[in-house]
């Protein structure tokens, strides 16, 4: 297996396997003080999945960023299910940089389900409403990055609710429709692009593909709050992170701090007691 690496100026490294891709790979060094990698080509996988993760292989502190937030919601997370896993970028890298264990996903992508497969996990080809998540079987449940993919979400947390053990957790990130992050995405649909006066200066570096932006629908956080208290939740807690503005968010990576008013990515972690 051959690995890229990803680092940063704080040594730390972001490992990606390469397995049945193919890169084009440019480093070069930001005045930011990282190393950025650049997948300018996938092979065997569709469109949406080559997309997605090179978005955030070249977006390298704004992963970290993310990967650091969602790590922190795992503490003692025992069995996990992850909804809307992806490539299982995120679950290989807290594998192997937080030794955190998430084996079993559920993903409606069957190119993006097959990456995740190769990076060691179990994955259910199905959409989070669609799925059976079991009764009483895993200790936590992992919404991260994919409450905007769903139609239905508050179907998704009865599903978790139900499938938690008692005293388990749901762990539910997003980018939050209020936020810089959410409020520029919606600016760029509007506008149908990112090339567009209203968005010069103030956008992201490397933007997130307007595409995938297109087919996204953010949710406030109270949104999602009220969704996570009527599926029988209690106990919420937030963190937050991305708290610079979208277009320095790439300059360096954040640590997770308490609360939900300022992070441009959310997580809300509920309990069924």
């Amino acid at each position: 297996m051959n690995l890229i690496c990803i680092m940063t100026a704080q040594g730390n490294g972001v490992y990606l396997e390469s397995n049945n891709i193919i890169y084009t790979a440019v480093f070069r060094i930001q005045e930011c003080g990282f190393f950025l990698l650049t997948a300018m080509g996938y092979k065997s996988f569709d469109s949406y999945a080559q997309e997605y993760d090179s978005w955030f292989i070249e977006n390298a502190n704004v992963l970290e960023s993310e990967v650091k937030l969602v790590a922190s919601c795992l503490d003692n997370a025992g069995e996990v299910l992850s909804i809307g896993c992806g490539s299982g970028l995120f679950e290989k890298i807290l594998a192997d940089e937080y030794g955190i264990t998430i084996r079993k996903g559920i993903e409606p992508s069957a190119a993006m389900a097959e990456i995740a497969t190769k990076r060691g996990m179990e994955v259910m080809i199905a959409t989070g409403e669609e799925a059976d998540y079991g009764v009483e079987k895993f200790d936590t449940v992992l919404f991260n990055g994919c409450p905007c993919y769903m139609q239905d979400l508050g179907l998704a947390l009865r599903k978790a609710y139900a499938s938690l053990r008692k005293g388990g957790k749901v762990v539910v990130i997003d980018v939050p429709k209020e936020s810089p992050y959410g409020l520029i995405y919606n600016l760029a649909l509007s506008v149908g692009t990112w090339d567009h006066p209203l968005l010069e200066g103030c956008s992201p570096l490397m933007p997130y593909p307007i595409e995938l932006v297109k087919q996204a629908n953010w949710r406030t956080t109270s949104d999602k709050i009220e969704m996570i208290k009527q599926a029988g939740f209690e106990g919420l807690r937030f963190s937050q992170t991305l708290v610079a503005s979208p277009c320095y968010t790439h300059l360096q990576v954040e640590e997770p701090c308490e609360g939900y008013d300022k992070g441009s990515y959310v997580a809300i972690t509920a309990y069924k007691y």
